[in-house]
């Protein structure tokens, strides 16, 4: 996994400034397909506006299907590196939802693409473990669509 994150960087450095949109689509679509994503890691995902930050609280079962918890960031950024260096610093960004629950089928129509993984904090399973206790909904809408951003 860690090779494909290097050459995704690699591609972006080099190809994305004539390619963006089809260099970004491309990444972002093989990723997906590959769904090799765990808790802790954080997501990128692009807009016209920039790039905005996801990431994976917890995967569970469900009636035989996983079911992704995702947490969601305030802030956009310019570009992928302004993006991983304000992960460098977590607690500056701003939480726009703190819990999302969906099927496969809505993340995998969330295109994103892994940037790296670290643990997750208790803070951040709270809204996670408030939703298995009520026994929460599961959607079946992709992450941006459950922001009102596409």
């Amino acid at each position: 996994m860690r090779k494909v994150v290097k050459i995704q960087k690699v591609m972006l450095k080099e190809l994305g400034p004539r390619f963006p949109g089809l260099l970004t689509w491309m990444l972002i679509n093989f990723e997906v397909m590959n769904q090799t994503f765990d808790a802790g890691d954080d997501l990128i995902f692009q807009l016209e506006s920039g790039f905005g930050l996801l990431r994976v609280i917890a995967t569970d079962q469900r009636d035989s299907e996983t079911v992704w918890h995702l947490l969601a960031y305030e802030e956009l950024f310019p570009d992928v590196e302004s993006a991983e260096r304000a992960l460098a610093e977590p607690s500056a960004l701003h939480i726009r939802k703190a819990h999302m629950a969906l099927t496969d089928r809505a993340f995998e129509r969330t295109p994103a693409a892994r940037l790296g993984n670290r643990p997750v904090t208790d803070a951040e399973r709270v809204a996670y473990l408030q939703w298995q206790e009520s026994s929460g909904e599961v959607s079946d809408r992709s992450a941006l669509l459950m922001l009102g951003i596409r």
